[in-house]
């Protein structure tokens, strides 16, 4: 699952990172894992703060674009970028408006596809506890 997200992230790297001066070539790759890195710091920061509700609330509702996850995840990535690249804050957080949120869209998008297996909701959930999945979905249910 987490090569497919560093997969994701990479098609969707074009403009943000690939085409942007502000990034050398060299640090491409690295900006592309640190990328994928954020997402999954922030997916399973919700699954271990026992946010699980909201995590599943966010895959059930695509239209939300101004959901904590995505700005979250924009956060600590335009921290990255700002602390090891030492890419300006102004213009690290472009960067990351610019990338975050369409991956995460395709994520949910994902999610819901029948042929992709990775990205089902209990199959992420289960990847970001470490396969204590079927525990916290009982959980969840009884919430």
């Amino acid at each position: 699952m987490f090569e497919k997200l560093y997969l994701l992230v990479k098609n969707n790297a074009g403009t943000a990172v690939i085409d942007n001066p502000a990034i050398p070539e060299k640090n491409r790759e690295a900006v592309i894992n640190d990328a994928s890195s954020s997402i999954i710091e922030v997916l399973k920061g919700q699954v271990e703060g026992g946010k699980l509700k909201d995590l599943v609330n966010y895959f059930q509702f695509t239209g939300v674009f101004n959901n904590p996850l995505i700005s979250n995840a924009e956060r600590k990535f335009a921290n990255k970028l700002n602390n090891y690249y030492q890419i300006a804050p102004a213009e690290a957080a472009k960067i990351a408006k610019a990338l975050i949120p369409p991956v995460m869209q395709e994520i949910i998008k994902e999610s819901k596809s029948e042929q992709n297996k990775e990205f089902a909701l209990s199959s992420l959930i289960q990847k970001l506890s470490g396969n204590r999945a079927d525990a916290l979905l009982k959980q969840l249910a009884v919430a």
